[in-house]
């Protein structure tokens, strides 16, 4: 089993959120899970144009970038722990691009069943609105979302334990395919919206259209 690890932070090793995300990836490691990190400063994302493409034909998209090769990267994975630091009250644009190119993930909950966690650092203000953003993204998405765990710098032992915790009960909500019942409600009603979305729309999105019909949610 796989936990993917995605870094938003452009300073690459000298990120105090790569240290977090390495503290909950080290726990994962001692429970028999494998890892990868991605470091998305290394890829090429371009903005989301909203031309609809990857609705009308899943994961096709007319912009020649690296958004594919990573969105397989995540829908290989068992679990992904997103990892950014705090830009202006926000993830960074690196991250947030990736995200706005997904949108066919939260149309057809492609994460359904994986897990989900997160890690975020600020320079000193707020920073629990990235763990909660992540909340809302990836439960759109159909995943279960284990928890956040976010922090001002530098960083002290006190939330780099509270990082490796995280790493833990990731790897047994896995193991143990640990349902969350409130979340899980959220996304049966979103899939309720989104049902009346794709029946509307399935002469424009045959692809999406198709997969719900092959997944027997219409």
């Amino acid at each position: 089993m796989k936990i993917l690890g995605i870094l938003a932070s452009p300073r690459k090793n000298k990120s105090n959120t790569l240290d977090l995300l390495k503290e909950a990836l080290s726990a994962a490691q001692g429970h028999g899970f494998c890892e990868e990190i991605i470091h998305l400063c290394d890829y090429k994302i371009e903005f989301c144009r909203h031309c609809e493409a990857c609705h009308k034909n899943i994961l096709s998209c007319p912009i020649k970038d690296d958004v594919r090769l990573l969105q397989q990267k995540i829908l290989e994975a068992d679990a992904i722990i997103f990892a950014s630091p705090v830009y202006i009250h926000h993830i960074t644009g690196h991250l947030k691009n990736l995200l706005d190119r997904s949108s066919h993930f939260i149309h057809c909950q492609r994460l359904l069943e994986k897990y989900a966690a997160a890690v975020a650092t600020s320079g000193g203000g707020p920073h629990d609105m990235v763990p909660e953003y992540i909340k809302q993204y990836t439960t759109a998405c159909g995943a279960r979302y284990v928890g956040g765990v976010s922090t001002a710098v530098p960083l002290d032992k006190e939330i780099k334990r509270k990082a490796y915790n995280l790493g833990v009960d990731l790897s047994e909500a896995i193991k143990r395919k640990k349902i969350f019942p409130v979340e899980e409600a959220v996304i049966q009603t979103q899939r309720e919206y989104f049902k009346q979305v794709i029946m509307a729309k399935k002469e424009d999105w045959p692809g999406e259209y198709r997969y719900w019909k092959e997944q027997g949610w219409i």
